[in-house]
């Protein structure tokens, strides 16, 4: 009697546990960028694989956050491709040319928040008519893989070059562009999407916009900041006691429906190189951006030997651009 007993009571925990197993949602695993604790410093995302003795900028990942594509740049030549690598056994693996690039001048790749479309600039010919100037294009995913690529056409794309693009969740499309209306050399523009259609983009004016350039923008998914890259402002930092400008990185908030006045990302985000080409991660917890720092920041001492030249030349941080990745919490943004 006492082992039928104690049967029953086994049978019945087992039952309760199953039911209360049922009743919970699935255990999310952490997405493949996920780092244990704060990074309050900035670190070489993939170093080695996805950031390299090469030049690499930009990125945007998949919703899932297992693939992520970025440019590539030849040097010399300036050749750019746009790059992938999936999360795969624990690690990121060896990047491939994306299906639609890898022919012509392509860069700046940005997935939309559903991962149904990937936008990108690309030099590519328009009916088989060369092209000198960047424009955007979009891809669809497909069942099948990307689809064939198609530009944008007017009004968004223009005779000048437009790069960057970037989007809301709600599908306005923020990018950079060289039209004969800006302020300055390089501006930052809007176009919303209505009916399927973008419509005629707008300057997004003096506050963010100057007589000299600002380029390389990342709106937020509900469009309450904005992260771009600005040239010749008093705050820039400037690296090794040269008075040239490389860009570095701002940020403005969107209040009241207007833009605030643009804030320095103070070290440890900008240094004296070159930082742009910020996005963040699909779950927001992460900043991404790249710059072309070096971890040779000062003169040697003394005097270098081919071989020390040499390593310098062929490390990840030899001045080249790499892709770098810091908690969210360190911009500090506050709505």
């Amino acid at each position: 009697m006492h082992k039928v007993f104690s049967s029953v009571a086994v049978s019945i925990i087992i039952i309760a546990f199953v039911c209360v197993s049922i009743g919970k949602p699935p255990v999310q695993s952490a997405p493949p960028y996920s780092v244990n604790g704060p990074l309050t410093e900035p670190r070489i995302f993939g170093e080695g694989v996805i950031s390299t003795n090469d030049y690499e900028r930009g990125g945007t990942f998949t919703p899932d956050g297992r693939e992520f594509y970025f440019t590539k740049r030849a040097v010399p030549g300036y050749f750019w491709t746009i790059c992938f690598s999936r999360f795969e056994n624990g690690k990121w693996s060896t990047p491939e040319v994306a299906s639609f690039s890898g022919q012509y001048l392509d860069a700046d790749p940005f997935i939309s928040s559903d991962g149904s479309k990937l936008f990108f600039a690309s030099a590519r010919p328009i009916d088989d008519k060369p092209k000198r100037d960047f424009d955007i294009w979009v891809v669809n995913r497909t069942s099948k893989g990307w689809s064939e690529p198609r530009n944008l056409g007017a009004p968004v794309n223009t005779a000048a070059s437009e790069s960057y693009p970037t989007l809301t969740k709600n599908g306005t499309l923020y990018f950079c562009s060289g039209r004969p209306d800006g302020k300055g050399l390089l501006d930052i523009y809007r176009s919303r999407l209505v009916d399927g259609k973008y419509t005629e983009p707008e300057n997004l004016g003096d506050t963010i916009n100057t007589p000299s350039s600002e380029a390389y923008p990342f709106i937020a998914p509900d469009e309450s900041y904005l992260i771009f890259t600005s040239y010749y402002r008093e705050d820039e930092i400037y690296g090794n006691g040269h008075r040239y400008v490389r860009g570095d990185l701002y940020i403005s908030l969107m209040q009241d429906g207007k833009w605030t006045e643009p804030r320095h990302l103070d070290p440890p985000i900008n240094t004296g190189a070159f930082e742009g080409c910020p996005t963040i991660s699909p779950d927001g917890k992460y900043f991404f951006f790249t710059s072309e720092r070096s971890s040779v920041t000062n003169l040697p001492k003394q005097q270098l030997g081919y071989q020390d030249y040499q390593r310098i030349l062929k490390s990840v941080t030899n001045g080249q651009g790499n892709i770098y990745q810091v908690d969210i919490r360190v911009l500090a943004i506050k709505h």
